[in-house]
């Protein structure tokens, strides 16, 4: 069977490659990469395939940056060709960004049987344009693969087939796992001069930056907590560039403002600190299974597993709640490490394993 692996933003790849690594393993699915370039940026992309020891594309469509409908319009035009040179027998979408569901509407079109991993996870905020993804690419999926039982009962609530259910674990932990004995937390440390405890720092959706006072509110938050720990953001090229239209300054003590990192710099880092301020999705994840305290900048996820499992508090853009959330955290400590069922390492195995039947 050919599959074509469609991805094409940075949370992609953690996804795709032990699914790519699977079937090659396995010999009855022969994978075909199409990255959309929805995110395309060279340096970055090729960091990714070396790191996570992806071949070279066997696809790359080039969307590059535009609006949401543009890109997808974009994608599903492309992608039009792709189906007609390589006539694959499924087509397999990861996560909740534009390119998912791009992949997963030609895919329909053409009459080829869609699997979509990471299936199930709601917000319930339709602001979020990842919601709508999701929603939509499961409501296309022949194959539905979940990371936790939450997500299986968000599909039968919604009427999904049961029979097209499965939930496989995590994969974005199958490539944490994998990467463990690569990670360099003393290398990087250095790098950055940090000799005792710290936080991390990420910030980039929407909700949070492109509005000015709650972008404002969370500047001051995070400038009151780095009086107490030093806090390493590295920051996203959306977030900067609303900075600095917004008049909004990152000059303060204690804040480490550095360039967006590599993965495995970034996962170095996490590993040992001592909290992390984001509002990334996956973040959420990576900190439940490395025992890192996690204050989402959010008044939703959809993974409250997390929530469950690990020291996850959902804080908002309230200043007040997330600067005393973390000082609760610096007080005691790092928490211990808890994995939510099937979070072991094998997801990507199980998936290509209930696709080769």
């Amino acid at each position: 069977m050919k599959a074509l692996l469609i991805f094409g933003a940075r949370p992609n790849f953690m996804k795709v490659a032990p699914l790519y690594r699977a079937m090659q393993a396995g010999g009855v699915i022969e994978p075909v990469l199409v990255h959309t370039g929805q995110h395309f940026d060279q340096r970055m992309s090729d960091e990714f395939f070396q790191v996570l020891e992806l071949t070279m594309t066997d696809v790359h469509l080039g969307v590059g940056a535009g609006s949401q409908t543009a890109q997808i319009a974009k994608m599903m035009q492309l992608l039009q060709d792709v189906y007609a040179d390589v006539s694959p027998d499924m087509t397999v979408v990861v996560g909740d960004v534009s390119s998912t569901l791009a992949g997963a509407l030609v895919s329909d079109i053409h009459g080829v049987p869609v699997a979509h991993v990471e299936a199930g996870l709601r917000s319930r905020d339709w602001t979020m344009p990842e919601e709508r993804n999701r929603v939509l690419t499961d409501r296309l999926s022949s194959y539905l693969f979940t990371p936790s039982a939450d997500g299986d009962a968000n599909l039968i609530a919604e009427g999904i087939d049961p029979g097209r259910i499965h939930m496989v674990g995590n994969l974005m932990i199958d490539s944490l796992d994998w990467l463990q004995p690569r990670l360099a937390p003393e290398r990087v440390r250095a790098e950055h001069g940090l000799t005792g405890d710290y936080g991390l720092v990420t910030l980039h959706r929407a909700g949070n930056v492109d509005d000015p006072d709650s972008l404002k509110r969370i500047v001051d938050a995070l400038a009151t907590v780095a009086q107490d720990i030093p806090l390493v953001f590295p920051v996203h090229p959306r977030t900067r560039q609303r900075l600095a239209s917004f008049g909004l300054s990152l000059d303060e003590p204690g804040l480490l403002i550095v360039p967006p990192m590599s993965y495995l710099d970034f996962v170095s880092l996490l590993s040992e600190a001592t909290l992390v301020l984001t509002d990334s999705g996956g973040i959420q994840e990576e900190a439940t299974v490395l025992g890192v305290s996690c204050l989402t900048m959010r008044d939703n996820t959809e993974r409250p597993i997390t929530l469950e499992y690990g020291d996850n508090e959902l804080v908002g853009s309230d200043p007040y709640r997330l600067v005393d959330a973390a000082r609760e955290r610096i007080a005691r400590g790092r928490p211990a490490a808890r994995r939510p069922p099937l979070w072991d390492g094998h997801a990507a195995t199980r998936v290509v394993d209930i696709l080769g039947r």
